[in-house]
């Protein structure tokens, strides 16, 4: 009863603290034959790894993935292939640095889940928030890249940096490319220098801002998902909520949808040579909870960092009130590396979708 884990046929476990030993995830229900190696897993990592520019912590973890099992290489295959068995994962933690805690270990941090983790357990970790850190998607990243391998390469995942504090991109400028060459999976090039000097100064300041990440999925076919509690949209917004620091969630249009018009609305349906066509996406690729085919769009908006150098009135164990100022290693934008997690989440729901329509329709 933990809920550590997600996903049906599609299950995905992980497990370990920001400053344990090691991190790590099991995933079963992976469908034995297909090529896994660690080199699969390892890009999809190296872009969400720590210390890869001056706008995120300087933690250095290399985040070296090792495949412990559910893979197996015999005369029958030309590489490791999954066995149909748990496939379990690990990263060890190289650069914890612990004593950047022990001045607040009994204190409660405004923003973090410092208070909630004491008061629904009686014991909490506070190094670099223990469970609570978004140290463990890096095992969500790493389960999606074989959620990938399921879902094959005709599904397309993609992710973009869409908004940083109150500065929004030009859909107009928008450029998957561009998302690659610069160190907030921006969009948009002409913001992404603005952001620069924008968040050089939050950081100078000790501060932090919110962010708004949005996730494609292009090539899924209609038909995944299922009615009423199983929709789509719905356990897609359940995964992409449960990333750290993320507290809102849109499917296609979303809030938007609520000033336009029936009319506007609507997605219109004309015949095409493979199927229907549509007009507008306003659903984000779902209706009913069932995926049209359409590309499946979702955002996510992320609080901003919670560790900030600012003084911040609080609590501690003792019920005293105190001010808290947190040092140590941190984003000044959470919302720059959340586009890997984003992606990972949308292909571990997908793939999940997958293989239960698989199982139901046997298509």
């Amino acid at each position: 009863m933990s809920h550590n884990s997600f996903g049906h046929l599609f299950r995905v476990t992980t497990w370990g603290e920001s400053h344990g030993p090691a991190i790590g995830c099991v995933v079963d229900g992976c469908p034995p034959g297909l090529p896994l190696t660690e080199d699969d897993v390892q890009r999809w990592l190296d872009l969400r790894k720590p210390g890869s520019s001056r706008f995120v912590t300087q933690r250095r973890e290399p985040d070296t993935v090792r495949i412990l099992s559910g893979v197996f290489e015999d005369h029958t295959t030309s590489g490791p292939v999954t066995t149909g068995t748990p496939i379990s994962m690990m990263i060890e933690n190289v650069d914890q640095r612990s004593r950047d805690y022990g001045a607040i270990a009994q204190q409660f941090r405004p923003g973090h889940a410092d208070f909630t983790y004491a008061a629904k357990y009686g014991v909490r970790d506070p190094r670099g928030g223990g469970r609570a850190s978004a140290r463990e998607t890096a095992m969500r990243v790493a389960a999606g890249a074989v959620a990938r391998k399921v879902l094959g390469v005709a599904v397309v995942i993609r992710a973009a940096l869409v908004q940083v504090g109150p500065h929004r991109i030009d859909p107009e400028r928008w450029d998957w490319a561009e998302t690659l060459r610069n160190p907030f999976w921006c969009p948009d090039a002409q913001i992404a220098s603005m952001w620069e000097d924008y968040l050089d100064a939050v950081r100078k300041a000790g501060s932090s801002v919110g962010a708004v990440v949005e996730v494609h999925a292009e090539g899924a076919p209609p038909g995944w998902g299922a009615p009423v509690y199983g929709k789509l949209d719905a356990e897609l917004a359940g995964a992409l909520m449960s990333i750290n620091a993320v507290k809102g969630v849109e499917i296609g249009d979303g809030f938007a949808a609520a000033v336009l018009s029936g009319e506007q609305n609507a997605d219109e349906m004309r015949r095409g040579a493979e199927g229907p066509v549509f007009g507008s996406n306003h659903a984000g690729g779902v209706l009913g909870g069932i995926s049209t085919g359409q590309p499946i769009v979702a955002r996510i908006a992320l609080k901003p960092t919670s560790s900030i150098l600012a003084p911040r009135r609080s609590l501690d164990e003792a019920g005293a009130e105190i001010e808290v100022r947190t040092t140590g290693r941190h984003d000044p934008c959470v919302g720059l590396r959340a586009a890997p997690v984003a992606e990972a989440m949308m292909a571990c729901v997908l793939a999940d979708a997958k293989l239960r329509h698989r199982g139901q329709t046997g298509r």
